[in-house]
């Protein structure tokens, strides 16, 4: 997998072990096109982009629930009038392990506000450890090996 700099919101970066809240975490993407023209639309150049998460290191909370999602709005904070584009499924247990892939989807398409980023959402309960990775990718490694079948 290809990664770029400056697609990258999350490099091992822990996530916020505040209570119940939304959290902005990691780098923001600015969308708006280097001239100062419009917004892009087509972040992908016309091509498919993947917004991918992973886990870097295992989550850890006894009854939190957690949940991410890519996020677009008109100012960096992301927490002012955001568009939701990509949302995890809620989780009230720990990942397996570090490696754990979240989320690996085409970037949907739609309206994207000037800043594009990631939102932690943490319910119920703080988590005390854990640690992402997200990014954006044209090359997603989705290659997974299987116990051979043969002659069973």
């Amino acid at each position: 997998m290809i990664l770029d700099e400056r697609l990258e919101f999350a490099d091992a970066l822990a996530i916020n072990t505040g209570g119940a809240n939304t959290y902005l975490l990691g780098d923001v993407i600015d969308l708006q096109s280097p001239s100062g023209g419009p917004v892009l639309q087509d972040i992908g150049l016309g091509e498919e982009i993947f917004f991918v998460i992973t886990v870097d290191t295992l989550f850890a909370s006894a009854t939190g629930t957690i949940y991410f999602q890519l996020v677009s709005d008109s100012v960096a904070t992301l927490l002012t009038s955001q568009t939701v584009h990509f949302a995890t499924a809620v989780d009230a247990t720990p990942f397996d392990a570090a490696g754990t892939v979240l989320a690996a989807v085409a970037l949907p398409l739609g309206n994207y506000e000037r800043y594009l980023g990631v939102l932690q959402i943490t319910g119920t309960a703080a988590f005390t450890a854990g640690k992402i990775n997200a990014f954006l990718t044209k090359d997603v490694s989705k290659w997974v090996a299987y116990p051979n079948a043969v002659g069973a």
